[in-house]
């Protein structure tokens, strides 16, 4: 039987259009160890889940040449898919065409793309490999970067939003991903800068080559722009999936229910154990959080970055989570600016879309220092307080040892409505610890003693014996309990449970003033 020659149309340009750039482009694609838009696509997605749209969209500039590169299309593949059997919106920009660089038809693929997915509730995948704006479009490629960035903007909290990043993000093309929720980055192959090497050096005569400037390390570890650092793009694809094992497609859902067969009354005698007898010696919190979570399994987020308090995903009784932990292995679980924006980010995350959220304390307050005061710790703690003031989600709260100042109440404490408060016999609650409150409170007496040194060992101790301990709060009513290490677990578990149709508002209000 003959194929209707229009039939036959449709298939040849079909063909054209799956070859982006052509085969070249495509080898010297694969030669830089990166894979194709499409390929990328159907590494993501559940096999032959796939639906483009707009194939066959070519560019319509015509300066500088431009007429003569016109590819079907254009520079980003763009459509729908399923990812473990859920519904997500994709777009993958195109190396091999102008290099993924962003024209007027390339942003309106990606903005219909971007439409769709906020009108369907679902969550929207940017696979990120562009040399910036397409200059040869002048102002309709900034125009067109305009137009997504509003549209990430409206759609933050709403549906999740997550950025891979595959290649060269440069320039305007770095200020998506900065407005979605996760960054993802592949190491030795990502790159992010607003300004490349060539224009650093023209500027401001500074020899800085591409890892240096906005490599995945850099990003992960220094600038805290990027969430999640891999080896491979398939490892990276593979993240978004477990990224959203964890979250709800839209920010109406409930989060994922996943049934697990861990024991939800499981007992955790390890966990007596862990506090050191020694208050200044440090114990890794991530054990903590190993132990209580269903089989250990906790993806942390930004795990380099304000490593003196950590962040990430777990699960409870199948109840997936969000974690906030003070590390007293890490500068003894201080809180300071940088962590203060890392924990407020992800508790915002967190409560925009139904996760409840479980914070494990241990920190002896704020950092001091000229350098810390200067660059704004006020504001930058503010932003923690704030974060954790606003979110109506379930909170819960475990004190394993330290918990002085403005530092105990900023971390999900009752005063600021968090749901269940518990502590750990080891938890020590005081506006600062005993060297400083003695030293403050006893000074003149200390002066005057025939033996200042053995007086304020006797003062120090007399001090913990009093605060050194959990139940003067509780006496009051700021813990709800006081459990053994051992049950956390089952008591976590058993909140989550009991809060299931928890329900919290905030005053009417346009939004509020963060103070950023």
């Amino acid at each position: 039987m003959s194929i209707n020659p229009k039939v036959q149309q449709l298939r040849q340009r079909r063909a054209q259009s799956s070859l982006g750039g052509g085969l070249q482009r495509i080898e010297a694609q694969h030669k830089r160890g990166r894979l194709t838009a499409r390929e990328r696509i159907d590494l993501f997605l559940d096999k032959g889940s796939f639906r483009e749209l707009d194939a066959f969209v070519v560019h319509r500039g015509r300066d500088f040449g431009l007429e003569q590169q016109k590819f079907l299309g254009d520079s980003v593949v763009t459509g729908w898919g399923t990812a473990d059997g859920r519904l997500v919106y994709v777009f993958a920009q195109d190396f091999t065409v102008i290099g993924g660089s962003l024209g007027e038809a390339h942003a309106q693929k990606i903005a219909k793309v971007m439409d769709m997915a906020l009108r369907n509730g679902a969550p929207l995948i940017g696979l990120n490999d562009s040399g910036g704006a397409r200059i040869q479009e002048g102002v309709d490629s900034l125009a067109g970067y305009a137009e997504i960035f509003l549209r990430n903007t409206l759609a933050s909290g709403v549906i999740p939003q997550i950025s891979v990043i595959m290649g060269p993000c440069a320039g305007g093309a770095v200020y998506s991903p900065a407005l979605t929720d996760f960054v993802i980055m592949v190491r030795n192959s990502s790159y992010m800068f607003i300004t490349g090497p060539e224009i650093v050096r023209a500027a401001t005569h500074e020899e800085v080559d591409f890892e240096t400037l906005g490599g995945a390390a850099i990003h992960a570890e220094k600038s805290g722009v990027c969430h999640l650092v891999v080896d491979s793009e398939a490892d990276a694809l593979y993240m978004v999936r477990k990224l959203l094992s964890f979250i709800p497609s839209n920010n109406m859902d409930d989060a994922p229910f996943h049934p697990t067969d861990d024991d939800p009354l499981r007992m955790e005698s390890r966990l007596d154990e862990i506090i050191p007898d020694d208050p200044g010696k440090p114990y890794n919190m991530k054990d903590v959080i190993c132990m209580v979570m269903d089989h250990a399994d906790f993806l942390e987020i930004q795990e380099g970055y304000a490593e003196n308090i950590v962040v990430g995903f777990a699960r409870l009784g199948g109840h997936p989570v969000g974690v906030v932990a003070n590390q007293p292995d890490v500068l003894a679980g201080v809180l300071d600016i940088k962590s203060s924006e890392k924990a407020a980010r992800f508790i915002r995350f967190c409560d925009a879309f139904n996760l409840p959220v479980i914070t494990f304390v241990d920190t002896p307050g704020y950092l001091p220092g000229t350098d810390q005061e200067h660059n704004g710790v006020i504001r930058c703690g503010a932003k923690l307080l704030y974060a954790y003031c606003e979110a109506t989600v379930p909170k819960l709260t475990v004190i394993t040892r330290k918990a002085y100042g403005g530092a105990y109440i900023v971390m999900s404490s009752k005063h600021i409505r968090g749901d269940l408060n518990l502590a750990w016999p080891t938890a020590e609650i005081a506006v600062m610890g005993p060297d400083g409150a003695v030293g403050k409170v006893f000074g003149k007496e200390l002066q005057a003693a025939a033996d200042p040194e053995q007086r304020k060992k006797e003062l120090i101790d007399d001090y913990r014996e009093k605060f050194a301990n959990p139940f003067v709060a509780a006496a009051r009513g700021y813990l709800d309990d006081v459990i053994e290490p051992r049950e956390t677990r089952s008591r976590l578990i058993n909140a989550l449970e009991m809060l299931v149709n928890k329900r919290d508002s905030n005053p009417p209000k346009k939004h509020g003033s963060i103070p950023l």
